[in-house]
């Protein structure tokens, strides 16, 4: 449009002004006029053009009026602009170089003297990590511990996995078996991506062919149901060695972008800094940031508890009540994450970082996420049982709710949002009624 202003002739009969352009029709058959009003700009030499419609007042306050009216205006305002510019270059000069450096010193001999990892679970998030590591290192063996005989077979023959990624093909180097024995044997990493409610009773069948000394990353999210126990309870519980060198992976990380080699980062966390710092090495890539943290409890609280409000934030979506209370119920449920997880001995800096703020966002307002997905359904008047057995993946949100309200009640936290969904899901409540009952509670300070 602004090349057509420069065109002469210039006129209010210009293709500018034909009705095309319009989008309203005149009130009356009196024809517009155009006033033409030069408006000083800086440099001085040049006189933009101001367009105003008939009874415009052409001594309203122009954006441009603030600018500089005389040259030493405008050469000063153009060399503090310079300077600017100069400022955030030299910044970002600076980053690249301290981030070069620290490339040059990074170890690399974790990944070197790894010969062999093993996954635990033939999902798409256990897939989408097997790929991740087999694609860090040529000759890297990485075997995946599966239970379908199909997708096993899938996964060997074709290098697809047909449930989950059927278009996505895997590295060569990902073997699938069926043989808890063989997959385990000689391996230096353990990912164990096995669904929380069932992980207990998997890994007790299994526990004779772990080394005491194999270190388990978790990649499983949630509380046990009855138990309530987190995943490095769970793990060293089941293998009868509470010495299991034990890790925790979390933060923004939906399969199906990390399968594409999308960025993203997350964090390992361990009371073992050296047991971080390895895993850190083996999978830290150019897709993929790995920070590392000793707040075990943090990490595991936040990638519980995240699903749980995400069946709330979904429940909003298929009420249809709008985007200000999606960011009003997800804000008070990062708030009642925090109050729960600070009671059992999480750092709040934790809390705002990658595996919780993080992985908060990604999985309350994507359509990815299983568990938003879920409320989204239950919030549109599907009933639960119709919904989990159309999906063929579980959705941990369901089965944690009731064990965090749990909790909240153990260390004498108040948490209505996630307490709601809880109530939900025992169908013991309405999510319509749940919103009115959740507005009408007491109006407090924030805390």
């Amino acid at each position: 449009m602004a090349a057509s202003l420069l065109e002469p002739p210039f006129s209010a009969t210009h293709s500018l002004f034909s009705n095309s352009h319009l989008s309203y029709k005149p009130q009356t058959s009196k024809p517009t006029t155009i006033h033409f009003i030069p408006l000083l700009r800086s440099p001085p030499s040049t006189t933009p053009i101001r367009l105003c419609a008939a009874g415009e007042s052409s001594t309203r306050p122009h954006p441009s009026s603030s600018l500089p009216e005389t040259s030493e205006e405008y050469n000063g305002a153009l060399e503090r602009n310079r300077d600017r510019r100069k400022v955030v270059r030299v910044a970002w000069e600076k980053l690249v170089r301290w981030s070069r450096s620290w490339r040059s010193k990074a170890k690399t001999d974790v990944l070197e003297r790894t010969n062999k990892v093993v996954v635990l679970g033939g999902g798409s998030f256990g897939t989408a990590m097997a790929a991740h590591v087999a694609d860090r290192k040529a000759g890297l063996e990485v075997n995946m511990l599966v239970r379908d005989p199909e997708v096993c077979q899938s996964i060997n023959e074709s290098h697809f996995n047909c449930k989950y990624f059927p278009a996505h093909k895997l590295p060569e180097n990902v073997i699938a078996t069926t043989d808890a024995k063989a997959a385990l044997q000689g391996a230096d990493f353990c990912f164990h991506a096995v669904p929380v409610q069932f992980s207990a009773s998997f890994l007790e069948g299994i526990a004779d062919f772990v080394d005491p000394g194999l270190p388990f990353i978790s990649l499983s999210k949630g509380l046990e149901l009855n138990t309530f126990r987190m995943m490095s309870q769970i793990i060293p519980g089941a293998l009868r060695n509470p010495r299991q060198p034990y890790v925790v992976l979390s933060g923004p990380s939906f399969a199906l972008e990390l399968m594409k080699k999308l960025p993203t980062a997350m964090v390992v966390a361990s009371k073992d800094k050296k047991m971080a710092d390895a895993v850190q090495q083996l999978l830290a890539s150019r897709s993929m940031r790995i920070n590392t943290s000793s707040d075990v409890t943090g990490v595991e609280i936040a990638g519980a508890l995240k699903n749980v409000l995400a069946i709330a934030a979904g429940i909003v979506e298929g009420l249809n009540l709008g985007n200000n209370s999606m960011a009003a119920l997800v804000a008070q449920g990062c708030s009642e994450i925090r109050w729960l997880a600070t009671k059992m001995g999480a750092k709040s800096t934790t809390l705002t970082g990658l595996s919780g703020t993080g992985d908060i966002m990604l999985t309350c307002f994507v359509n990815l996420s299983r568990n938003r997905t879920v409320g989204v359904r239950l919030g549109s008047g599907e009933k639960l049982d119709d919904i989990l057995s159309s999906m063929n993946q579980v959705a941990e949100g369901v089965s944690t709710a009731g064990a965090v309200i749990a909790l909240a009640q153990k260390y004498k936290v108040k948490m209505p949002v996630l307490t709601a969904v809880a109530r939900i899901v025992d169908n013991e409540l309405t999510p319509t009624k749940a919103v009115f009952e959740l507005m009408n509670l007491p109006q407090v300070e924030e805390v």
